[in-house]
Formats: structure tokens, C-alpha cells, sequence
């Protein structure tokens, strides 16, 4: 599964908008979905003149949802990968 593949899933054409960052269903995190793409073919431009995504998530759940890639919570996968380091 290609998440940035030009041509959307058709597992996406059942998806609902999550308001909040996650599986509506489930509250499980992005992080944890099977299956992931992003429609980079259509962004839209926010007031700030910024770009953001349709980003469609498969939940382990079998649910299926989207959110705006500018509603992503911050990572702390960062922190992670420095405390590795050290």
C-alpha cells in the first residue's frame, strides 16, 4: 500500500471526517491504522496561505476515517529517536 499513490483506495470512498485526530470508533491513533493515504492531489490552502491534506486512515477497528493534516498533533517521536541516541 502506496500512502502517496495519485489514485485514492477504494477502501477511502467509505470514510467520515474525524474532528478530533483519531479513529472516531475507536479512539485508537493514527499510528496504530493498517492502512494510510494521503491526497496530496488536493490541497487546500489555509488563511495563512499554508497547504494541508486530506489524510484517510483504515483502522484496525474497520473503521475508516480522515482528518486534515494540519489538525496532526505534534510528535514526540522526535524526543524518542534523541533519546535513543544518547
Amino acid at each position: 500500500m502506496d500512502a502517496f499513490a495519485p489514485i485514492p483506495p477504494e477502501w477511502t470512498n467509505k470514510a467520515i471526517h474525524a474532528y478530533e485526530f483519531c479513529c472516531p470508533s475507536c479512539k485508537s491513533s493514527s499510528l496504530e491504522a493498517e492502512k494510510v493515504w494521503i491526497n496530496r492531489r488536493s490541497p487546500v490552502l489555509t488563511e495563512e496561505h499554508r497547504r494541508k491534506w486530506q489524510e484517510f486512515y483504515n483502522c484496525h477497528c474497520g473503521s475508516v476515517w480522515w482528518a486534515w493534516s494540519s489538525d496532526r498533533p505534534p510528535t514526540d517521536l522526535l524526543k524518542q529517536t534523541d533519546s535513543n541516541t544518547q
